[in-house]
C-alpha cells in the first residue's frame, strides 16, 4: 500500500512537471507569435512611408569614396527640388520613376566633371537595409524601396539615407533633420510608429519595442517585401 501511495505520489509530479513545461512551452509560442506579428506589421508600416537612397560606390579608395559623395549630393540636391511639393511616397516614387533617366544623366556628369569614365546603374526596387540613424530619427533594419545608384563595379562601402521624406543631412557633422520632413514622417505613419523611431533611446519601453524589431531584422524575420 506504502508503496502504492509512493508511485501515486511520484506519478502526479511527473505529470504536474509535464504540465508546466506544455504551458511554458505555449507561453513561449504565444509570444514568439505575437513578437514576430508586431515586428513585421510595425516594419512595414515603416517602410511604406519613406523613399530611401542606396549608393554604391565604385571601390574603396579614397578617390571613389569622395566621388560617391559629390554624386550623392547632386542626386539629393535633384531630388529635393522635384519632390518639394510631394506629401507621400506613392507620390514621390512617382516621380523619381519619372525622372530615372535624369538621375543617370546627373550621376554620369558629375563622374565625368570629375574625371572619371564609370558606369551608373539606377533603379527603383525593394532592397534590405541595415538599421540607421539619422540625426534624432532611427530606422529599423529591413525591406525598404530605394532608389539604387551603382558607380563602376559597385564594389565599395555603401551610402544609405532616406530621399522622402528628406531626411538626408549632406552636412554630416550638425546631425540635424529638418523639422518639415519630420512633419511629413508623421503624417504618413501612425503615432505609435512615430514615436518608435523618433524616440527609440528616451523611454524604455519603446526601447525594447526598436530592439525587438532589430533582432528580427537582424535574424531575418523581416524579410517580406513592400
Amino acid at each position: 500500500m506504502k508503496n502504492f501511495l509512493n508511485f501515486k505520489r511520484f506519478s502526479n509530479g511527473k505529470s504536474k512537471l509535464k504540465m508546466i513545461f506544455i504551458l511554458t512551452f505555449l507561453l513561449f509560442l504565444y509570444v514568439s507569435v505575437c513578437a514576430f506579428s508586431y515586428a513585421k506589421t510595425t516594419s512595414t508600416e515603416i517602410s511604406n512611408s519613406v523613399l530611401r537612397l542606396h549608393v554604391l560606390a565604385n571601390s574603396n579608395s579614397k578617390e571613389d569614396q569622395n566621388l560617391k559623395y559629390l554624386v550623392r549630393d547632386k542626386l539629393l540636391e535633384y531630388m529635393n527640388t522635384l519632390c518639394s511639393t510631394a506629401t507621400s511616397k506613392k507620390e514621390a516614387i512617382n516621380i523619381a520613376n519619372a525622372h530615372i533617366s535624369d538621375f543617370k544623366r546627373l550621376a554620369l556628369q558629375t563622374i565625368t566633371e570629375n574625371g572619371y569614365s564609370y558606369d551608373v546603374g539606377v533603379e527603383i526596387g525593394n532592397f534590405e537595409f541595415p538599421t540607421k540613424t539619422y540625426g534624432d530619427i532611427a530606422l529599423p533594419a529591413g525591406y525598404y524601396d530605394a532608389l539604387r545608384v551603382t558607380i563602376g563595379e559597385a564594389k565599395g562601402q555603401n551610402w544609405w539615407c532616406v530621399m522622402f521624406p528628406p531626411l538626408c543631412f549632406i552636412d554630416v557633422s550638425s546631425g540635424v533633420v529638418p523639422a518639415e520632413s519630420k512633419e511629413i514622417l508623421k503624417e504618413n505613419m501612425t503615432e505609435e510608429d512615430f514615436a518608435l523611431i523618433s524616440e527609440n533611446g528616451s523611454n524604455n519601453k519603446i526601447s525594447f519595442k526598436f530592439k525587438l524589431l532589430e533582432f528580427f531584422g537582424a535574424n531575418g524575420f523581416m524579410t517580406a517585401k513592400n
